[in-house]
């Protein structure tokens, strides 16, 4: 079982029709930014620089990250994505990111 399923991938992936994805949600807006993702290119040289920066965005976009979040409350989440590279890809940036901000005590801006 692998819970609510969300794609984060800013655009919809190539060949795979709506109905086949059973999706939960597509949470386009978790996604990097079209500059950056196309500054990235999948580009496994600009990882580090790609989950740095993409980071930055997703600290700037909360609002985002509120309904991911209230998926999580209820159990399992799958993060969806078209890369093809399984190590070097925003789920992956995302899914650190998540955890990280899970152990860490809550802020004022964490609500």
């Amino acid at each position: 079982e692998d819970g609510a399923r969300v794609l984060v991938d800013r655009l919809w992936p190539r060949g795979l029709r709506k109905e086949k994805a059973h999706l939960t949600l597509w949470l386009k807006d978790l996604a990097p930014s079209g500059e950056l993702r196309q500054w990235f290119g999948h580009d496994p040289e600009r990882f580090a620089e790609f989950s740095r920066r993409y980071r930055l965005e997703l600290d700037a976009n909360q609002g985002a990250l509120v309904r991911i979040g209230e998926l999580l409350k209820l159990g399992r989440v799958t993060l969806l994505y078209s890369a093809h590279d399984t190590v070097h890809n925003q789920a992956q940036v995302l899914l650190a990111y998540l955890q990280e901000r899970a152990q860490r005590p809550a802020g004022p801006t964490d609500r």
